[in-house]
């Protein structure tokens, strides 16, 4: 306790207190600028600007209670001058700049997960951590795999029911047939976890009317809408010091689909080809795995396009072949189901042995088999131009050799 610094993050004064609990007043910690809007203002060039109470305050429709979280929403509103381009192409008043701010305070989970060693060929993503208590000799620095609590109600068996599913629900607003393409697409993880030996252990459902999706509670999957070009999100709310996800929080962006559309249009030279919707929802349900993939716990896999689309986790171009007529075929221009890749690594992550086995040469195994067969894991950085650059994890390829790919 002594051996570390530390930092007080704010201050109360207690207005009353009762049966042991204390009365505060928040406003002033929950309006400050906690994502540091001013000086990213300024960096970006965009204006000086500073917080004015007087236009700001706790926004009550994002302000929640909940069982295991509390959820704090506050319109801040940053008053300055000298605006840049990109603030006056967005905001009515480029001298007046609102936003919302958004706080959660989430309960830890209960005790009973038990932590999994990360293995940099897994494809997990892992927190890190240094362990000072560890022997002399022994490594300080301590890695474990981010995943869900998964347990078998007979450890025993070979293929088990869970005690507890792990289930993700989609936005109810999501409108049709795309809520059917991301209910099939997200639902393709219940194949990875058939394959490390649970049944019915991965459920997708519509969120119902009285839940709440910032309820920490349910992962969720929500269909959002942007003007600008947005990217697709899948993150989580884990716990520090066992790498446990509590919430996994999927993001999908309805303007991917609308420019989908628009490209296979001006493929097929045509706005009402039936093949462009089937394409589009294909590519969704190809989208919403990717992105749950990564609420799993599971990173990035571009090496996997050489082995015949061995996981969702990867970057897919749309394979596209030249019919009898020298027409465009699209009926294979995205995989449908989870990869061998995906099973591989949902099987390193949350399969469970009895008590008898070793769980290292266990993991390993798994590992290994899948290498020998092929199918293999290369890190996200291998394939950016800042990292290593390994001529197989090209992204948005296919087939094992890029130049013949590039040919076909």
């Amino acid at each position: 306790h002594d051996a570390f610094a530390q930092s007080v993050i704010q201050g109360f004064k207690v207005q009353a207190e009762e049966g042991g609990s204390a009365l505060v007043d928040a406003t002033e910690f929950f309006s400050s600028d906690a994502h540091g809007v001013s000086e990213r203002l300024k960096q970006s060039k965009q204006g000086s600007y500073h917080i004015d109470s007087n236009r700001s305050a706790i926004y009550l429709p994002q302000t929640k209670g909940f069982p295991k979280n509390t959820e704090v929403e506050t319109t801040l509103t940053f008053v300055g001058d000298d605006p840049g381009k990109y603030v006056q192409e967005v905001v009515p008043d480029p001298n007046a700049i609102t936003v919302r701010e958004h706080y959660s305070l989430i309960a830890l989970p209960e005790p009973g997960y038990k932590p999994r060693k990360f293995d940099p060929r897994s494809g997990f993503i892992n927190i890190e951590f240094l362990d000072y208590s560890a022997p002399v000799g022994k490594p300080l620095e301590q890695r474990w795999i981010i995943r869900h609590r998964l347990e078998k109600k007979n450890p025993k068996q070979a293929v088990s029911e869970p005690v507890k599913p792990i289930v993700y629900w989609l936005d109810p607003a999501t409108p049709e047939p795309i809520k059917s393409a991301l209910l099939e697409g997200a639902g393709w993880w219940e194949q990875a976890f058939e394959a490390a030996g649970f049944r019915n252990a991965f459920e997708v459902k519509v969120l119902p009317e009285d839940a709440d999706p910032m309820d920490v509670r349910y992962n969720v999957i929500e269909w959002v809408h942007r003007a600008t070009r947005g990217w697709s999100y899948g993150e989580g709310v884990i716990d520090p010091r066992t790498g446990e996800i509590i919430k996994g929080h999927v993001l999908l962006g309805s303007l991917r689909m609308r420019q989908d559309h628009m490209i296979l249009q001006g493929m097929l030279n045509s706005t009402n080809d039936p093949r462009i919707l089937q394409t589009v929802l294909a590519r969704l349900r190809q989208l919403a795995a990717h992105e749950v993939g990564h609420t799993l716990g599971l990173q990035h896999n571009y090496i996997a396009s050489t082995e015949n689309r061995a996981s969702v986790m990867d970057y897919p171009p749309p394979y596209i072949a030249l019919d009898k007529n020298a027409g465009l075929d699209l009926s294979q221009a995205y995989a449908t189901g989870i990869g061998e890749w995906d099973k591989v690594a949902i099987t390193y992550g949350y399969s469970q042995w009895d008590v008898d086995t070793d769980e290292a040469k266990a993991l390993n195994s798994v590992i290994a088999s899948s290498f020998r067969r092929g199918i293999r894991f290369l890190t996200d950085q291998d394939a950016r131009p800042a990292g290593s650059m390994n001529p197989y994890t090209h992204m948005w390829d296919s087939g094992k050799n890029a130049v013949d790919e590039l040919d076909r």
